[in-house]
């Protein structure tokens, strides 16, 4: 699980990371030690700064993080309606930062994988086939028969199975594997969001998802990297632009393996928070702390235009790529 250049989650600390030091992280793995560890604190001492745009590292184009990042559209309850889906286990080397790759396990080739949407009462059909390396299953979070649970139901590589049930209760939900060793299985990347819409449909809104992950590139049992969507400093080189007349409503949920938290924390202004958006009961706020698993729904009304920073609030976090911006215009 380590990447070739050798990137500790120290030197990464002390390098201050491209956020800061706007140098690539590939660059960074070859400090060997303090003297070189040195040399790129003393680059971010000096101001090359790139917080925000093109001359931040972060992998990828413009638009590649558009299908994790904007769900699908909610559909009129209408009970009994079936709704499909595929998911393919695939082993897949992805790019989680500038030049440093991790051999991840993915559904359908991404970490997170596909966001899977229903309206409550629905019919959910998802057909897996396992073509990975190792036996894979999913579980869903939700309400369901026990023989869907995905603890028992071990797909060895080259099988197939189908979960079938009603989607129900709605709100914010996630989907992970659960053959063990769990961890592993979680932390290689084989997660991702499932929203359930309630049969009265939420007021129109932008809506977005956003799927806090890290992961540990020199297998140490420690992340050296933190991101939403997938790789770290993404939203910082590819602010999401929003309007401030429309509300703009995040689907949130927390997968990061290895640390006891993870959070959100929103720069300039105040959300709602609706814990498991399974209630229209609300905190307003502008953190929130989640714990693996936990999940909810924030509601944002920007007050003002301009670029708004959002990010984890434990700063180690943001230093080493779980940031980014929004654009807020008119």
């Amino acid at each position: 699980m380590s990447n070739s250049r050798g990137v500790t989650r120290r030197q990464l600390i002390v390098g201050a990371a491209p956020v800061v030091a706007s140098v690539p992280f590939a660059g960074m793995a070859l400090a060997g030690g303090r003297e070189r560890e040195a040399t790129h604190l003393g680059h971010a001492a000096t101001g090359h700064a790139a917080m925000i745009g093109p001359e931040v590292p972060a992998p990828g184009g413009p638009h590649d993080l558009d299908p994790l990042t904007y769900p699908p559209p909610a559909l009129p309850h209408q009970p009994g309606r079936v709704r499909d889906y595929e998911l393919v286990a695939r082993d897949v080397d992805i790019e989680v930062a500038s030049g440093v790759t991790y051999p991840a396990w993915t559904y359908n080739g991404t970490v997170p994988g596909p966001v899977i949407r229903a309206t409550e009462d629905d019919l959910l059909r998802v057909g897996f086939m396992n073509g990975g390396s190792h036996p894979h299953t999913i579980h869903f979070h939700g309400i369901h028969p026990a023989n869907m649970d995905g603890v028992f139901e071990v797909v060895e590589p080259g099988g197939r199975f189908t979960y079938e049930f009603p989607a129900r209760p709605y709100g914010m939900h996630l989907y992970h594997c659960h053959a063990t060793p769990l961890k592993k299985h979680i932390h290689k990347g084989l997660y991702g969001a499932f929203i359930i819409d309630p049969p009265e449909p939420r007021p129109p809104a932008q809506e977005l998802v956003m799927v806090m992950n890290g992961f540990d590139t020199d297998g140490d049992g420690e992340n050296n990297f933190y991101a939403v969507n997938g790789p770290a400093f993404y939203y910082a080189r590819y602010p999401i632009r929003v309007r401030r007349s429309q509300t703009v409503r995040i689907y949130l949920a927390n997968l990061t393996e290895f640390d006891l938290i993870n959070s959100f924390h929103l720069h300039g202004d105040f959300f709602r928070y609706y814990r498991t958006g399974s209630t229209d009961q609300f905190e307003y706020t502008d953190t929130v702390m989640l714990c693996q698993g936990e999940r909810g729904i924030l509601e944002i009304d920007f007050a003002n235009t301009g670029r708004f920073m959002f990010h984890a609030h434990q700063s180690e976090f943001a230093e080493l790529g779980w940031m980014g911006f929004f654009e807020v215009t008119d």
